[in-house]
């Protein structure tokens, strides 16, 4: 196809209507840029959601260009000509959809009217340009090359003038590089926005996934708070009738102690469903618990008549925050389960430090495992504490041991959690 007859001094002017920038800008490439919300970028969004009608006027607009160029020819042609120049432009509402037919459809005409009438094509085919950009956008990879080889070989050897070779070669292939570069820029887009797509549904499985081991930690955190705090107000409260007649102080100090346990278990039941708020409101970031809480657990399990000796690091060691809540937790709940299941009148609690571990040891005297509970007591694999100990555990990267104590009685909790020391400032 040749696009141009190269410029010719004194050519009418109406031959030079055609603009390339323009042609190129609206020819079908897609871009991404942002536009201001002016009456410029309302215009541009407006013409870019209607194509196929965008099309019809740029087919309207390079018919006309090459119907002029016929008309005022300087020669007369008949009506076959200006059938042609107008055949050149009437495939080019249909470009996008099928750019390698149309680019022949148009191609045809155009060769016609440069073997029969050279002096009536425009200066500049406006045809021609958008059906090549058209194609090296949206063509197939062999159809672009096979059309760049043809064009250049044919203006090589269809044009007259080296002036004429050189802008017919200039428009044909600056015309096939700005296509390429807008099917660059199109299949950027496209990955960018896979990637993008990617990027949420994975966000979104980390969420889900963040959602459902939150429910999972508020759901151990709850049960733990709660079944230390209820045993330890069962346990008092049924004691209460025994001795507050024969013992009315001790009876008070059980009642203040069901009340402390209470109060306990709604301070830590608040800092636990503290980030459960409504949208737009601040979670509450109370502390998490702390080992020297553990003193506190020891006294209410000693009002409950188990005597408890509670062995602490001093001092009080920097530990990371997720295992110091998980040591404090394994080991109330291993308290809880001596006062639930085995009928012990004396425990015993040792958190000791090592190097890159924290150990924490809780055994008692009562029964071991595998002994027969007493009517109306509790049995060790009724309940899920021993499991959430282990879970505990192994959420800090330790393990967790349950059984009878070394000597064969008893029970005995053991558990070693691993100190991430890098993680340790605070």
């Amino acid at each position: 196809m040749s696009l141009s007859r190269g410029p010719e001094p004194g050519f009418p002017l109406p031959h030079r209507a055609a603009r390339l920038p323009l042609a190129l800008l609206v020819g079908g490439g897609a871009t991404g840029a942002r536009v201001e919300s002016t009456w410029q970028g309302r215009l541009i969004r407006s013409v870019a959601g209607r194509p196929f009608a965008v099309d019809c006027v740029l087919a309207f607009l390079a018919g006309a260009i090459a119907v002029w160029a016929v008309l005022f020819d300087s020669r007369y042609w008949p009506l076959w000509t200006f059938l042609l120049a107008a055949a050149t432009a009437a495939p080019l509402p249909w470009r996008r959809r099928a750019p390698f037919t149309v680019f022949w459809l148009s191609s045809l005409p155009s060769l016609c009217l440069s073997l029969f009438a050279h002096s009536a094509q425009p200066q500049i085919m406006l045809a021609g340009i958008l059906v090549i950009y058209t194609l090296a956008d949206r063509g197939k990879e062999w159809q672009r090359w096979l059309t760049l080889a043809g064009l250049v070989v044919y203006n090589v050897f269809g044009t007259r003038s080296p002036n004429g070779l050189i802008f017919s070669e200039l428009t044909a292939v600056g015309s096939f590089i700005l296509g390429s570069i807008t099917r660059e820029l199109r299949r950027q887009a496209a990955t960018e926005k896979q990637r993008a797509h990617e990027a949420g549904a994975q966000a979104a499985s980390e969420a889900a996934r963040a959602v459902a081991e939150e429910r999972a930690r508020i759901a151990r955190e709850m049960h733990d708070i709660l079944a230390h705090a209820v045993s330890l107000m069962v346990i008092q409260a049924e004691a209460g009738p025994l001795v507050v007649h024969r013992d009315p102080e001790r009876a008070v100090r059980t009642f203040d102690t069901i009340a402390d346990s209470g109060r306990d278990a709604m301070v830590q039941l608040r800092r636990v469903l503290g980030v459960l708020k409504e949208v737009g409101e601040a979670p509450q970031l109370a502390p998490q618990p702390r080992l020297l809480e553990l003193t506190a657990v020891a006294d209410r399990v000693r009002a409950a008549g188990v005597r408890v000796e509670l062995e602490l690091p001093e001092p009080a060691p920097a530990l990371p925050a997720d295992v110091e809540a998980a040591a404090y937790r394994i080991v109330q709940e291993a308290l809880t389960n001596v006062l639930k299941h085995s009928g012990a009148d004396r425990a015993e609690v040792a958190v000791v430090e090592r190097a890159e571990r924290l150990e924490l040891t809780v055994r008692d005297n009562g029964r071991g495992p595998g002994a027969e509970a007493p009517a109306g007591a509790a049995g060790w694999n009724g309940g899920r504490g021993l499991l959430g100990i282990r879970e505990r555990a192994a959420a800090c990267g330790g393990r967790a041991e349950v059984g009878p104590g070394p000597d064969g009685t008893g029970f005995q909790v053991r558990a070693d959690l691993p100190l991430d020391r890098p993680a340790l400032a605070r």
